[in-house]
């Protein structure tokens, strides 16, 4: 596996696309699957399938493209998957719903010789051919450091509670986010005082979830 630890860019995903080889530079108009996870965020319709779609422009302008979103649906991305390798594709981009899940969905590509691009989040189990992604870690970090940051500019006595809310506990990416964020706030003086796993990215579990600890 190839893992790209910077920032996740168009041209790491080209970088990534090009280097499956024969899966594209030999067969003209190939199929290239591009499987989201979700749509809690609005990111995926609007920034990554369209920049995408540019990117393979560029590197295969006669190949077939397919979209699909999996709407927080590990079982309907199985499905999705399966689609997909029926309709003939020769890489599988994969952001999976389930990163533990997506280890069988890798170890069936590879049994016919389809190339997988994990996009986004790992896939720890049975690593994909390639791995674009952050530095998970490092925003972790960073998104603790600037909140400590910020309470010790307010004045925030050392020994204050913090609320966490982590990520997807499918996510194998959200626990290397959390990763980062333990190790900012441990080393900070503050301390977590209770935290949030937030199925599937949900923005109101994490509201709802919040609101109770705040009026308790």
């Amino acid at each position: 596996m190839k893992r790209f630890s910077s920032v996740l860019t168009s041209a790491a995903l080209l970088v990534a696309l090009s280097g499956t080889g024969s899966a594209l530079a030999q067969a003209d108009g190939a199929t290239v699957a591009f499987l989201m996870p979700d749509q809690g965020s609005t990111r995926y319709e609007e920034h990554d399938w369209p920049g995408f779609q540019a990117e393979m422009q560029k590197l295969c302008a006669t190949c077939k493209l397919i979209y699909q979103n999996a709407t927080a649906d590990a079982a309907l991305q199985q499905q999705q998957f399966n689609s997909v390798i029926a309709q003939g594709a020769k890489v599988i981009v994969l952001d999976p719903v389930d990163s533990a899940a997506a280890a069988s969905l890798v170890q069936q590509a590879h049994s016919q010789g389809i190339k997988v691009i994990a996009y986004d989040r790992p896939i720890p189990d049975t690593p994909a051919d390639y791995y674009v992604s952050f530095d998970n870690e490092g925003i972790g970090r960073s998104i603790a450091q600037s909140l400590v940051d910020h309470m010790k500019a307010e004045g925030v006595p050392e020994g204050a509670g913090v609320l966490q809310i982590n990520g997807s506990p499918t996510d194998a990416a959200a626990g290397l986010i959390r990763d980062g964020i333990d190790s900012a706030l441990d080393a900070s003086g503050y301390v977590t005082i209770a935290e949030f796993d937030t199925p599937d990215w949900q923005p109101s579990e994490a509201q709802q979830w919040t609101s109770g600890q705040i009026t308790r």
